[in-house]
């Protein structure tokens, strides 16, 4: 493995890279463990795949990924293997089609998937500790371009299942010992800061960190006009402002498409609240909640959007999210805070909480403008389109992950949320989805020109 001062290019160790996949499998299997065996077949979001799905995926992508594409390995279940692929999720619910497999038809039981799982986990282990993991100039091992897809595949969908396991009901998971929801804090007040005109890198080059995924690259910067940005993101109580002006019965602040699917849905607040009684309450992992005021709003870009417009305001591009994150006046920083190793001090990520916390409860991770929680508490809306940079070129490993959807239907969202691993915290990484996916753990902030 090469070696380098610079934190950001040092290539990981064969131990390393064996102590995060063992680290990010007993994360998953942790996740798995919270529910209850009625919840196991389930479909708690119409548009992913059942929990079952989920429980083989993981450890099959890894497998087939490293074992048998890019190293030529054996076979442990074809069948198996092709049912935990890959699965791609439809546009909207109405084109979701129910998954009906049963225990005794088309899924199979939960110890035949932890059987195969086992045995992947053995092979991609193996093969971490001993196979030729890099070999320069091959479409897959090429700087371990297929070890760091499935450990960083893993990560990202640790909060996949998160937010589904959100919806299910609480009967159906265990809360650990520790849950304790940070309910206090002030709501923080609007508050705007002037950020001047600069320069914002938005890719990278392949060969200047040890890995990025294809839609990171390559090099590529853009010139951003000065603007003025909100210090915190929008939070429950703001947002409830505009909920109780009616905000969601009215056309004028929405799009043509996302007043549609107002009706359609039909959706009259974020869908993280519900309503008990008289009062808002937050759907929270493990229990309902009175709603906190000081916690950063989760919702969708159309939601985001609507709010902005209200206000007067927009969302800021992916330039400006880049050069209010990472700008100074002395250059571009690696983290907001600086070139600091990212801890609990400057915001909440790497699955440190179940829920956010409130909003502004970091100071030592602001950006050199001052702007708070670009990284952590929740991810945050673009108004930029998911799409590739000039010079784009597909991943051989995964060259599917980021071309199918640039569509012109998928915004890119930055920063992280509590579940986002600390691994993929580089200032170039890109999240997208879907303008009316509410799911996400997604808040936003707005901005103003000039």
């Amino acid at each position: 493995m090469l070696s380098s001062t610079d934190a950001r290019t040092v290539r990981p160790s064969r131990a390393d890279l064996v102590d995060r996949y063992r680290r990010n499998r007993a994360r998953s299997h942790e996740l798995f463990a919270l529910l209850s065996d009625d919840a196991y077949y389930s479909q708690p979001i119409s548009l992913r795949h059942p929990v079952v799905f989920y429980e083989g995926h993981l450890p099959g992508f890894s497998f087939n990924t490293l074992v048998r594409k890019a190293l030529g390995g054996a076979s442990i279940d074809a069948r198996l293997e092709r049912l935990f692929a890959r699965g791609i999720d439809p546009p909207e619910p109405a084109a979701a089609q129910p998954h009906t497999q049963s225990r005794e038809t088309e899924w199979p039981s939960r110890e035949v998937v932890r059987t195969f799982a086992a045995e992947a986990d053995r092979l991609v282990i193996d093969a971490l500790q001993h196979a030729e993991i890099e070999s320069p100039g091959h479409p897959l091992l090429d700087r371990g371009e297929a070890v760091f897809a499935i450990l960083e595949h893993e990560e990202m969908h640790q909060e996949t299942l998160r937010y589904m396991w959100h919806r299910l009901p609480f009967c159906q998971k265990t809360a650990p010992p520790a849950y304790c929801p940070r309910t206090d804090g002030t709501p923080a007040a609007a508050e705007w800061v002037r950020v001047p005109a600069g320069r914002a890198t938005l890719g990278v080059d392949r060969t200047a960190i040890p890995f990025g995924w294809d839609n990171e690259s390559p090099a590529w910067s853009v010139d951003v006009p000065g603007f003025a940005i909100e210090r915190h993101d929008v939070t429950n109580q703001r947002f409830l402002e505009f909920v109780d002006a009616g905000g969601y019965g009215d056309a004028r602040w929405w799009t043509a498409e996302d007043w549609q699917w107002l009706r359609t849905e039909p959706l009259a607040h974020p869908l993280f609240w519900e309503r008990i009684g008289d009062a808002w309450h937050w759907r929270g992992m493990f229990g309902s909640i009175p709603l906190p005021a000081s916690w950063p709003v989760y919702v969708s870009l159309a939601e985001a959007s609507a709010f902005a417009r209200w206000r007067g305001a927009r969302l800021p591009t992916e330039g400006e999210f880049q050069r209010a994150a990472v700008g100074s006046p002395e250059g571009e920083r690696r983290y907001p805070w600086g070139a600091g190793v990212p801890t609990s001090r400057h915001g909440v990520f790497d699955f440190a909480s179940w829920d956010p916390e409130p909003a502004g409860s970091h100071p030592e991770g602001a950006s050199a403008w001052g702007v708070e929680d670009l990284v952590g508490n929740g991810w945050e809306w673009t108004s930029s389109p998911f799409a590739p940079f000039p010079g784009f070129r597909a991943t051989a490993s995964y060259p599917e992950y980021s071309a199918d959807f640039f569509d012109g239907e998928h915004a890119v969202l930055k920063g992280a949320s509590p579940a986002t691993a600390r691994e993929l915290l580089r200032p170039t990484f890109r999240n997208w989805f879907r303008r009316r996916y509410p799911y996400v753990y997604a808040t936003f902030r707005c901005v103003t020109s000039g």
